[in-house]
């Protein structure tokens, strides 16, 4: 498996959410676009990001500087178990709840109270269990 947030987990992370209709077909209902980025605690910068134009991830690979609307963090032990075994609506909240989930950019809150965002949301992490 090629290293956590690295160039070619973004292009594999790109490929299965693409190809999941519960998390790109729900977005591409709603009409989504957002670029988001996954990165470590601790480290100065994100590792990798996503583009997301109308569901569909159209740009994926390492953060190079740009602007992103979201800018998740945690330690990269959190991110393998919640990779390996899922997060669901109640790990989620605790996680963000207890600081192991942090959001350095993005509105949690506001994405958690639409059920048309947060359900795609908690799928992503089903999908990233499968790069």
């Amino acid at each position: 498996m090629a290293d956590l947030f690295s160039d070619a987990w973004m292009q594999k992370f790109m490929q299965e959410w693409n190809d999941e209709p519960e998390l790109s077909g729900a977005l591409a209902e709603i009409g989504f676009n957002s670029t988001i980025a996954y990165g470590v605690e601790g480290e100065t910068a994100p590792r990798g990001f996503i583009k997301v134009e109308n569901g569909k991830v159209a740009e994926a690979g390492s953060y190079g500087g740009s602007d992103v609307n979201w800018d998740m963090r945690a330690s990269e032990d959190s991110w393998n178990k919640w990779i390996s075994s899922g997060i669901g609506m109640t790990k989620l909240g605790l996680a963000a709840a207890s600081g192991k989930l942090k959001f350095k950019t993005g509105d949690y809150g506001a994405m958690l109270k639409n059920p048309k965002m947060a359900a795609p949301f908690i799928k992503s992490f089903d999908v990233m269990g499968r790069v």
